[in-house]
């Protein structure tokens, strides 16, 4: 049928739409089968052949029929074709060897846990988990993982003091560490067991990681990690939270990358070496790098940190915003809380537009970030805010540790030591009775 060049935009636009639905719908199907992980390889050849011959009839045939231009059909095509890249590497990713290591405390886990599974441990589920935490009285929370996929390694432990030596006070400041510098040396010593973790894991089941992820147990993701950031030779972080350095809150990259990356305690003698002073964790995580030539790339990504800490409102120059988890953006690792939105739109444009770019500020534009009051404790109802944010399965979570007792947790985690390769931890009634009562 003849399709005159009169036709109006809808209907240029709706047409188009009816055109690539099939290629769309075929794409999807293909997804679905390149993602799973025993896929049927007599499909292969079949898939191949539709997925090629339909592509190509649709763009070189369809839409010149009906009358679109080549600007037109480009765009389609290369959304196409990002689609497909996407797939391939998420099937790439899906046959690697993936370690994700989890650090820190468990502060508000029932709340940041179930997302961290739901959207990087069930999205990869190949990869091997790896939890250093220190014991504290939030630790029976990290029960939640014993629904995991894989457990390689679990490491509750109680922290010893770290003793400062001489290139340590040199390199490192104690300002704006809550904890000082010893607060550091706690850190950098999570971090760097990470690694330590995996080698030792490597070394007993001779292989070798393709990819580790490091993210902390305080974050709470909105969307799935995506195979985007899986980028061979360079090391991947958040943008924004920089503090005159780079944002240590998350960090995705090869063997090699993440070795010089996580190493913050045994690399310290190296940036004394280099003559350099005075830095914070953000600017002593970027020295890492750079004196071992490591490159890194920041890109945006669908993660907070919860806080209880309290914050001036709105923010100073260099204040620390925190982000409404309502937010609807890419929100980087920045601080968060579930709160009713003090400050959006012009608000947020102004409060923004004052805080210093090199220093705890992030993505704001375009209304995707909104700001908490945070200069005090949660407000009361903040549980139906996040329920209402989250949705019903991580509610649901919520709910399930809210309500559980010392006797439940107790043998929850006794199933979870059964189902982890390597244990490293007190006795699961230690655990609880931390922080439960005896029922």
């Amino acid at each position: 049928m003849y399709v005159t060049r009169r036709i109006s935009d809808v209907d240029r636009r709706l047409l188009l739409l009816l055109l690539v639905i099939p290629s769309l719908s075929l794409l999807i199907l293909y997804s679905l089968y390149s993602l799973s992980i025993d896929p049927f390889p007599t499909l292969t050849p079949l898939r191949n052949l539709i997925y090629t011959r339909t592509l190509t009839v649709t763009t070189e045939n369809s839409y010149f029929a009906a009358g679109f231009s080549d600007s037109d059909v480009k765009s389609t095509a290369e959304e196409v074709e990002k689609l497909r890249r996407r797939n391939s590497k998420k099937e790439e990713l899906v046959n690697s060897r993936i370690a994700v290591c989890l650090v820190g405390g468990a502060r508000r886990f029932e709340l940041t846990g179930p997302s961290i599974i739901e959207k990087i441990l069930l999205v990869y589920p190949n990869a091997d988990l790896f939890l250093n935490s220190p014991l504290d009285h939030n630790s029976f929370k990290l029960r939640l993982l014993k629904d995991v996929p894989r457990l390689a390694s679990v490491r509750i432990f109680e922290p010893k003091p770290i003793n400062e030596t001489e290139p340590m006070v040199r390199v490192l400041t104690p300002m704006n560490s809550p904890n000082g510098i010893k607060g550091l040396l706690q850190y950098f010593n999570l971090v760097e067991g990470c690694i330590t973790m995996i080698k030792a894991y490597q070394n007993e089941n001779n292989f070798t990681y393709d990819w580790i992820v490091r993210t902390r147990v305080d974050g709470y993701w909105s969307d799935p990690l995506d195979p985007e950031y899986f980028i061979p030779g360079q090391y991947l972080v958040p943008p924004g939270s920089s503090y005159g350095g780079l944002n240590d809150r998350f960090g995705v990259g090869d063997l090699n990358t993440s070795a010089v990356a996580l190493s913050r305690l045994s690399l310290i003698p190296d940036l004394d070496a280099a003559g350099l002073t005075r830095l914070n964790s953000e600017s002593a995580f970027k020295a890492q790098l750079t004196t071992h030539r490591v490159p890194y790339v920041t890109k945006p990504l669908p993660f907070c940190i919860m806080t209880d800490r309290t914050y001036e409102f709105p923010p100073g120059n260099y204040g620390v915003p925190v982000a409404a988890l309502s937010s609807r953006g890419q929100l980087n690792g920045a601080k968060c809380r579930p709160c009713t939105v003090a400050c959006r739109g012009s608000c947020v444009a102004e409060a923004m537009g004052k805080l210093n770019k090199k220093w705890s500020w992030t993505e704001w534009e375009n209304d995707t970030v909104e700001l908490c009051d945070a200069s005090g404790d949660w407000e009361k109802g903040w549980e139906k805010i996040f329920d209402n944010v989250a949705g019903e399965k991580l509610a649901g979570a919520r709910k399930r540790v809210g309500g559980l007792d010392s006797r439940r947790c107790v043998e929850e985690f006794d199933e979870m030591r059964r189902v982890t390769v390597k244990w490293e931890a007190p006795a699961s009634e230690q655990i609880c009775m931390l922080g439960l009562r005896p029922n």
